[in-house]
């Protein structure tokens, strides 16, 4: 997959894809179903299937100040879309100069004349160009002045009502990363470099992974069972385990991280980069009379969560 941060100036292999539009934050079913609108398109085209994006997220450029929110990092997100087959991921610098263009001028000189787009998909609720002044059925009309079709996609729902990142931020924050799942089509994960810690896990029995989740919407603080993916290095490869996510009470800390215990694993994963997925809530952060206090919920948290993963 091929990432690009700009518009303008584009090799030729690079212009001319179907593209769906999104921020894409969570990659979940909705998103899904706009992907594959595209997948369908770009085969039908015998265009590149790409995805177009922005870098920040507009709401965080509009409120830098506002508390974390996004469901996964640009990497992560990255990774997802990968999978998915994507071939050309639009990465849009938004900044002042494009969050200014009214829709007309983001139809003319971002889509038709910068990327060149042949097909575009996006949700129905999606809205574009300064002021969010417009709207899926603005764009059809905007794609048939300058030269490019345009599906709007039915928004997905499921038993609990539409799937959003909203609902999915609401379904994490509140200890339900199954409900989560559901609506992300995968296990929410969190992804990251492994760092040097203050090693007590190791002191404990217990040696943890541990990885800094900065800039991320908080799941329930907490201990989870978890399905790990080390993604680089000579310890590659899929794991179980146990994660604490949170700010360790017990140690008077105050600074969120995820740190996580991989089962009968001996090695060192410093500076590998993993992929911690969510799987379910275990417990909330406590404090203990002790360290063999600890010691002993550990050991009880690994047992309920290897009985935990053997069925997921």
């Amino acid at each position: 997959m091929r990432i690009l941060s700009d518009f303008t100036g584009l090799a030729p292999t690079d212009r001319g894809a179907a593209a769906a539009i999104g921020n894409f934050d969570g990659v979940h079913l909705g998103h899904l179903s706009v992907i594959d609108l595209a997948r369908a398109e770009a085969e039908r085209l015998g265009a590149p299937l790409g995805v177009m994006t922005f870098e920040p997220h507009p709401r965080e450029y509009f409120a830098p100040d506002a508390p974390p929110f996004r469901l996964m990092n640009r990497a992560a997100r990255a990774h997802r879309l990968e999978k998915l087959g994507v071939g050309r991921l639009y990465e849009l610098r938004f900044d002042a100069a494009l969050a200014a263009l009214s829709p007309e001028d983001f139809a003319a000189e971002v889509i038709a004349e910068g990327l060149g787009l042949r097909h575009v998909v996006v949700g129905a609720d999606f809205r574009f160009g300064k002021g969010r002044a417009g709207d899926a059925a603005m764009l059809r009309d905007l794609g048939k002045r300058h030269g490019f079709g345009v599906t709007i996609a039915p928004l997905v729902a499921f038993d609990q009502g539409e799937v959003s990142s909203t609902a999915i931020r609401a379904a994490l924050s509140e200890g339900r990363p199954r409900d989560a799942a559901r609506m992300l089509g995968h296990w929410h994960r969190l992804e990251g470099v492994v760092a040097h810690g203050e090693k007590r896990g190791r002191e404990l029995g217990y040696p943890t992974a541990n990885m800094a989740i900065d800039g991320l919407h908080m799941p329930k603080f907490g201990v989870y069972a978890v399905k790990i993916d080390v993604l680089d290095g000579p310890h590659a490869g899929s794991y179980d385990g146990a994660a604490s996510i949170g700010v360790r009470p017990m140690f008077g800390e105050n600074h969120p991280n995820c740190e996580t215990y991989i089962f009968d694993f001996k090695g060192d994963l410093y500076d590998a980069e993993i992929s911690v997925a969510l799987v379910e809530y275990l417990r909330g952060e406590e404090t203990f009379d002790g360290l063999d206090a600890l010691i002993a919920q550990m050991d009880a948290d690994c047992l309920r969560a290897r009985k935990v993963l053997a069925d997921a």
